[in-house]
């Protein structure tokens, strides 16, 4: 179903990042950590992952708590320095952490990318909001819906209610910056660039006990 009203310009955003990423399907978050969680679930509640997703050791602290919200296990893999670049799979499941990557063409067909629009050092800076990527339909489905406390993308005196989901939805005002963003992120031929990773410092989140209690 189309969306209505205002929220026709996060579809209309949605549709400018799945031109600029490959990805078939795109849905705007109102952050990477959300879309984290909504990806986990999803992949728990359609058996598509482990009980224990494995992440880098230095990474933000948001993604173990998302894991462990989703019901989920986690696992850190040591990497060799603090500084994380680009993406990572949540090992596991078929989620990438993609809040330091945004690029043309960066898609890769059955994964579920997630990316950040969140903060100073993201290529699209937004203040806040996120995407998740995907080429399945059915999880494309779910998600705009899951993201939008279960609601349809239209007036709430209009709409049915038999979902429930969680209030994630990235709001129409911001979805217009990204849509007026967008413009410089493909070049004069209608192709889109190429932009290098972001490389950014995190904790050690391995030494914390407070991400131990489930496993």
């Amino acid at each position: 179903m189309a969306a209505k009203g205002a929220h026709k310009v996060t579809e209309m955003f949605e549709r400018e990042l799945s031109r600029f990423t490959g990805a078939p399907y795109v849905v705007c978050v109102d952050n990477n950590s959300n879309g984290i969680f909504l990806a986990l679930t999803y992949a728990k509640m359609m058996g598509q992952c482990q009980d224990t997703i494995y992440i880098p050791n230095h990474t933000y602290p948001s993604v173990p708590c998302e894991i462990i919200h989703a019901g989920l296990k986690v696992g850190f893999d040591k990497i060799p320095t603090p500084y994380l670049s680009g993406s990572y799979m949540l090992r596991g499941s078929n989620v990438r952490d993609c809040a330091l990557r945004f690029s043309g063409g960066m898609y890769v067909s059955g994964e579920t990318q997630i990316l950040s629009f969140t903060g100073a050092f993201k290529h699209l800076k937004l203040g806040k909001g996120g995407a998740i990527l995907t080429d399945d339909p059915d999880a494309y489905a779910w998600y705009k819906r899951a993201r939008f406390s279960g609601r349809r993308e239209m007036s709430y005196h209009e709409d049915t209610f038999d979902m429930l989901g969680w209030n994630f939805y990235m709001m129409p005002e911001i979805a217009a910056r990204g849509l007026l963003l967008m413009s410089g992120c493909f070049n004069d031929d209608g192709s889109p660039k190429h932009f290098s990773n972001k490389t950014i410092k995190y904790p050690d989140l391995s030494k914390y006990q407070i991400y131990e209690h489930n496993r």
